[in-house]
Parts: C-alpha cells; structure tokens; sequence
C-alpha cells in the first residue's frame, strides 16, 4: 500500500477519534441543580403535602397512614421489594365500602439504593409497573452494561474531568431504560405514593433525602432534579461508584426551622428522649452553611440508613416530643399506623473463623463496611417496635389515670382515641427452611442476577409477607375487609 495514501487515511480516523472524545467530554457534563429565591410551602414534592394529597380521595383510609420501606442490595433489593408490591396488589380489602386491593392504601414508600429503583420505578409507572419493570430493569444485565461504558474509550475524557462520574453515567444509563428522563415535577401530576429515596452526605454522614423539604435547606428546587439521578445517587456505593454533587445555596432562601426544633431544643424542654431529633437539627444547620459548604457530595445511602427507615424514626420521634409538629401535621386524625418494612440484607457464608489467618484486605474492607449496616438495621427494626410499644403504653396509661379519677372503663377508652401500629418486618431471617435461607442470603449485592434468581426473590416476597403473624393480624383487624388475601404465584 502506498505509505503517503495510508497515513493521511490514518491521521483522519484519528482525528475522527479524539473529536468524539471532545464531543463526548463537552456533552457529558453533570447537571446543576438550579437554586430558589423563596421557599414556597404550598409547592413542590413534599412530603407532608403529598401525604395530604393521598387521603383526599374517598376510597383512600384518612385515618390509615400506610407505608413500605425498602432496603438496598442491588437487583437483590429491588426484586424482593418488588415481590411484596405484587402480594399487597393480590391483596383485596373493603375501605370504606369500596373494594380495592391493598397496595392502593399505601401513602408512603421509602427507599434505598437497589430499593430506590423499585420505589422510583412504582412511583412513575403506577399500575404499568407491573408489566414493564422486569424487562427493563430487573432481568437486565445492568452492572456489565456500566462495566461496558466505564471502560469504553468514548467516556474516558468525561469521566476524567472530574464533573462527570461513574454514577452520572449510571443515572443516563438509567434513564435510557427505566426513567425516559422524568423528574419529581412529573410526579406531582401522578396519583401515586409519596415517594422518599435517600443518599448520604459523604462529609456528616448525614441523611439526604430526595424531597422539596431537604431541597429547602439547600435553596434548591427538587422539581427539575431527574429520578435517574435520584436513583443514582441513593445507589453510589463509595469507591466503586463516584459521589454524585449537589450545589448548596442554603441560608439564602428563607427556609424556615420545622416547629419540632423550638419544642426540642429550648432548655426547660421536658421532650426527651429526642436524641434522633437533636441530630437531625444538627445536621440541619450543616446543610444550611451554604458559604463553607458550597458543594454537598452524596453517596449510597446505605451508608446512614440501609432500611431506608431512619427517616421515619426521627419522624416518629418529633411526633412524640412536639405537640406542635402533631398539630401541623394533623396527627390527631391518625388512628392506624402501618409500616411494613422490607430487608433484603445478606449474609454469605465465610470459612474465616476456621482458619488462623486473617482474610485479605479486600474481604476486611467489604466486611467492614456491611457489618456496622446490618446491625444498626437490626437496631432500627427494633426501634420502630419500641416506639410502637411506647405509644401503646402511654395510651394505657392514660386510661388508668382517667378511670381514677371516676370514669368507668368503656367511658375512659372513649375519651383516648385508640392509635394502633403495625410495625411488619419482612426479612430473609423468616425464612425456616436453613437451606433455602442459605441461598438467598448468599445472593450477592450487585446488578445483575439470572431470570431465576429474580422469580424466585419475588415469590419469596411474596410469601414471607403472606407468612408473617403482623401481617395477617392487621388483615384480621381491618373491619371491613371482605376477603382473605388471593394467594398464588407472581405472574410469569
């Protein structure tokens, strides 16, 4: 071949090649949430508007506050917590002489890294989820899909610039199958569940949560932030996905303290315990210093809270110190709580106990890092039964101090409004069978499972929520129920 034709030939597909990595730098740059002026409470995805919303309707229990919890672990997490939107979908209750099935009682879903994605996914597709999640999502190959376009040549400048990481990759691979580009403004039109996911504040360790009141503190509208990105974030598992960054204006916007913080904090408070509630203001006034905290930098977060139940907690605890916070929050019209949480961790077998010497350090840093998870998710389950147990008991205690003063039994209950919890735990540790619960809980946490392994978490969701004693007393205990739950294997 003639040398002089071959090398301007060659010259030209190198150029061709560094322009489309010029292109591919300039077009991949993470995108900055804008900033608010003025904090506006009648707008944006909030929370408590949001729960409001949900029991506007008359077939929606008011008096019913009705949410899931779903913990990370990859495909894991979301194909279990799949399988117990499935079972409460099959589930057919009586509210208010209407029949419905008991997924659409649910108000609230919060969720954690792979839960995040089932929790998102529910929130945007509605009913449609149910058709379309599994291929999209659930049996797709989407750790070896990112594992591709990391290591492809065409991302290398982006992801070395430093304001494009592994994880924005991830949210445009994401919406590219599951999200279509939607935002929380696009939830707001749709008549699903209020939907929280969370992150991690890689400085604080603090909890940052996907709604317009956490965007408050940093002046920021959550609306146009994309639920890929959300995902993305709730899922960026430290050191092998990259933080996802946040602009912080906070202080700037007029953003109010919540009327919890004056109850806890002033100094002849009688509030206490509040422990949770005192953090959360702490952590407050960090996300406020806009001027020395410029940038939030968010991972996975289940690194502060792997139920995706520490939100609701501090909640709780605000409630119970802060007759206010229950005025504004309307708590007094509340007469059920349920909370059904789903923990998908696991636990592979290891032979180190066996052997004299240490595993590598490879191992330690896994096992470091999921050990202090699981047990402090361990802790918050039980927390959640406590509080449970508290407020049943104060209840009591206010009976007895109203029977002596004269009042007869039924006179007395009459006069305390009756507030029962459902706290509902659904977890690989119900499992009876030892080898059964062998295998789920040496699934690996990742994102990418076979067709089997998916069916089988998301019967088995099914199941242990069918199975569980919490749940099938609340279905005795709900008066106008017109039916027992339709069992049966997850559609195929």
């Amino acid at each position: 071949m003639n040398q002089s034709i071959a090398r301007p030939a060659a010259l030209r597909r190198m150029s061709a090649a560094a322009a489309a990595l010029l292109l591919a730098g300039c077009n991949a740059l993470a995108p900055v949430n804008p900033p608010i002026a003025k904090v506006d409470f009648d707008s944006g995805y909030r929370v408590n508007r949001m729960l409001k919303r949900q029991h506007e309707g008359v077939t929606n229990d008011p008096h019913t506050v009705f949410m899931l919890t779903f913990s990370g672990g990859g495909t894991r997490a979301a194909a279990f917590s799949y399988g117990v939107l499935e079972e409460l979908r099959r589930t057919d209750v009586m509210v208010g002489g209407v029949q419905r099935n008991l997924l659409e009682e649910v108000d609230a879903i919060s969720g954690v890294s792979g839960g995040s994605f089932t929790a998102l996914a529910y929130a945007l597709y509605g009913d449609r989820l149910f058709t379309e999640y599994e291929p999209r999502f659930l049996k797709r190959d989407v750790q070896g899909t990112l594992t591709w376009r990391a290591l492809n040549p065409l991302n290398w400048f982006s992801l070395g610039s430093g304001l494009y990481g592994r994880s924005e990759l991830a949210a445009d691979y994401y919406d590219e199958i599951l999200f279509n580009g939607a935002t929380f403004a696009d939830l707001l039109k749709l008549p699903t569940p209020v939907t929280a996911v969370t992150g991690t504040d890689l400085s604080t360790g603090a909890r940052f949560q996907f709604s317009q009141e956490q965007f408050d503190l940093i002046c920021s509208d959550l609306g146009t932030v994309r639920l890929a990105r959300a995902a993305a974030t709730s899922s960026a598992v430290p050191a092998v996905l990259s933080p996802v960054t946040y602009y912080n204006y906070g202080g700037q916007c007029g953003a109010t303290l919540p009327p919890w913080v004056r109850d806890v904090t002033r100094p002849d408070s009688p509030a206490r315990p509040a422990g949770r509630a005192l953090l959360r203001y702490r952590d407050i006034k960090n996300f406020e210093d806009s001027k020395n905290r410029p940038y939030l930098h968010v991972v996975d977060g289940g690194v502060s809270d792997n139920l995706g139940l520490r939100g609701l907690l501090e909640a709780l605890e605000e409630l119970e110190a802060s007759p206010s916070f229950q005025r504004q929050a309307g708590f007094d019209e509340i007469r059920r709580i349920v909370v059904v949480v789903v923990n998908s961790r696991s636990a592979p077998a290891t032979d180190w106990d066996r052997k004299a010497r240490a595993p590598g350090i490879v191992a330690q840093l896994l096992q470091s890092s999921s050990v202090p998870i699981d047990h402090f998710s361990y802790e918050s389950v039980e927390l959640l039964k406590d509080i449970a147990q508290r407020w049943a008991d104060k209840r009591d205690l206010k009976v007895a101090e109203l029977r002596l003063s004269g009042m007869s039994r039924a006179q007395a209950e009459a006069a305390v409004p009756t507030l029962s919890f459902d706290a509902i735990d659904v977890s690989f540790d119900a499992i009876e069978d030892p080898e059964e619960q062998r295998y789920f809980m040496n699934l690996p946490t990742s994102f990418v499972l076979s067709a089997e392994e998916v069916d089988r978490l998301r019967a088995l969701g099914g199941r242990l929520l069918r199975e569980s004693p919490g749940y099938r007393d609340l279905l005795d205990r709900i008066s106008d129920r017109k039916a027992p739950a339709k069992a049966g294997a997850p559609s195929q």
